[in-house]
């Protein structure tokens, strides 16, 4: 279901009880942040712009992680403005 092994997104199937009250959700993901596989950071890495850091929350490209909202609260709160 990955992409890849090294994938920060990660899908699991959770326990669907027979008597759940709510309707199944049949998968859940969550994400593994990049720096949870490095022991130490390496010298000479590339850097992004000051700038694009500060934009990006991060100076290093290989420590990025995008963050993409999901799910109803988002849009409710956009609704609800």
């Amino acid at each position: 279901m990955n992409k890849s092994p090294m994938s920060q997104v990660r899908v699991y199937k959770p326990f669907i009880g027979p008597f759940d009250p709510c309707p199944p959700q049949y998968y859940k993901t969550y994400v593994v942040p990049p720096n949870q596989y490095l022991v130490f950071q390496p010298l000479d890495w590339p850097q992004y712009s000051l700038p694009e850091a500060l934009k990006l929350g991060t100076l290093w490209p290989n420590l990025y992680s995008p963050y993409t909202p999901t799910g109803k609260r988002t849009e409710e709160a956009k609704s609800g403005e």
